[in-house]
């Protein structure tokens, strides 16, 4: 198995750093933080062994994935050899445009190339390969069912000393850390630490969307993988507010379907068999219920409710506290629907790394945490705008001019897509964040949607 060696140009080192859960968005910290601390310390509250996945506190797990292309172009960055590794479990690699029977709210999409290479996989087998790669580096000592208790400070204005509780430990240790990452996800106690040191509490921004996802993995028959079907993914997009109901199904390592079916609000999939697969023939992209009738079930079928978007504001509070940072969904929950998190977990961790390897000296990490928490901001933004645009449609009522405006301009693109692979494949590099949502204000693509909406008026 390959490992993660630091290089002699990593950047300046410190002591100690403390990360607060262990799942993707704590692994992908470790791994950076080990090039520039001597200890990193990751406290994970389950009882995971290095070859464990999903594990129970990460409910979402057991749901499809997407890792846009940019995140597996940063995960591959900071784990080298991890896209073959994958690939040699039967985890196919695959350009977006020709394998992927996407149907868009206006029709299919276009099966031609369009550049943009990506891998499927289950989240349990990401996690796996990345808590062992972690777990073999020389800085890393992943501590496992192992509860935060609280972080505090140990001077005004920082939080940087971490109290912590192993299960059946005697008494509870506490420590202090040059930097304390908070990558506990969405059940963060980050509130309660700030309230305790009598700091504020950061602002909130919500964005309600309550989606349900019912998942299943299914063995794919023998004959499928010798002449297996034309395509890896078969995708159907729900758009409000009239495709309330979307799903996919993934070709993922050892032979196996990953289909994850979904519906807004009272669109609810069943758990049984039966249900399940009733609702899949619901869609107007048949090759979902095709994979599910073929296929031989393995597991259970689970369902997770995700109530929407929540972006913690850290970057606007004014006294957020020295030497503590907070990454993945402790600082922004992204609905799953749009496939963001994974990437923007990487990019964060990305972004820690740079930071820290322009700082040096026993005062480099000042200011690190608010240097941070506004670089992370810059990177939440536009993922978070095309999703909250978007959900803002589910709500009744009267939606804001911009978030009607980006309604109407995707539905316009959407409807040229089908017919036109140039716009088809530059949305696909916009959603892979492969470019900026720029790219489809090109002159090339809004002179179309400018012309179709004159059109669509003559008549």
């Amino acid at each position: 198995m390959a490992t993660n060696k630091r290089s002699p140009q990593a950047g300046p080192r410190w002591e100690r750093a403390v990360v607060v859960g262990g799942g993707y968005a704590g692994l992908v910290a470790a791994r950076v933080l080990a090039d520039h601390f001597d200890d990193v310390l990751v406290l994970e509250r389950d009882p995971v062994e290095p070859d464990t996945g999903v594990h129970p506190h990460i409910p979402q797990g057991y749901h499809a994935h997407a890792m846009l292309a940019k995140g597996s172009e940063v995960l591959e960055g900071l784990f080298p050899g991890l896209r073959a590794e994958l690939a040699d479990l039967g985890a196919p690699v695959f350009d977006y445009g020709e394998r992927i029977s996407f149907l868009l709210p206006t029709g299919f999409a276009p099966r031609d190339p369009v550049g943009v290479s990506i891998q499927t996989f289950t989240r349990d087998e990401l996690e796996r390969r990345l808590r062992q790669r972690v777990s073999a580096l020389a800085p890393v000592r992943l501590l496992a069912a192992t509860h935060c208790e609280t972080v505090t400070g140990s001077a005004p204005g920082r939080l940087d000393r971490v109290r912590y509780r192993t299960a059946g430990a005697d008494a509870s240790v506490e420590l202090t850390a040059d930097l304390v990452v908070d990558a506990s996800g969405r059940a963060t106690s980050v509130d309660r630490w700030l309230t305790d040191a009598k700091l504020p509490v950061s602002a909130r921004t919500t964005i309600k969307a309550k989606i349900t996802y019912t998942s299943a993995c299914y063995e794919r028959p023998p004959q499928d993988r010798r002449e297996g079907p034309d395509f890896d993914v078969a995708y159907q997009m729900a758009f409000a507010p009239g495709v309330p109901r979307g799903g996919v199904v993934l070709a993922v390592e050892h032979h196996r379907w990953m289909c994850s079916l979904f519906g807004f609000d009272q669109h609810v999939p069943p758990t049984d068999d039966e249900g399940y697969l009733d609702f899949a023939q619901s869609l107007d992209n048949p090759r979902l219920a095709e994979q599910i009738k073929r296929g031989t079930r393995r597991g259970e079928i689970h369902r997770y409710t995700n109530p929407g978007n929540e972006w913690r504001l850290h970057h606007k509070n004014p006294r957020w506290p020295e030497r503590l940072i907070a990454l993945g969904d402790a600082v922004c929950v992204f609905n799953p629907v749009y496939g963001q998190g994974l990437t923007v977990g990487a990019l964060e961790a990305e972004l820690l790394g740079r930071l820290l390897r322009r700082r040096g000296g026993p005062s480099g990490l000042d200011g690190l945490s608010r240097a941070y928490q506004r670089g992370a901001a810059r990177l939440i933004k536009v993922p978070w705008t095309m999703a909250s645009s978007s959900d803002l449609m589910w709500a009744p009522g009267n939606q804001p001019l911009p978030a009607r405006f980006a309604h109407w301009y995707n539905e316009c693109v959407f409807a040229l897509a089908v017919a036109d692979p140039d716009v088809w494949a530059r949305f696909v590099r916009v959603l892979n964040m492969s470019a900026p949502p720029t790219l489809l204000f090109h002159p090339a693509v809004l002179t179309k949607v400018v012309r179709r909406a004159l059109t669509r008026r003559a008549s």
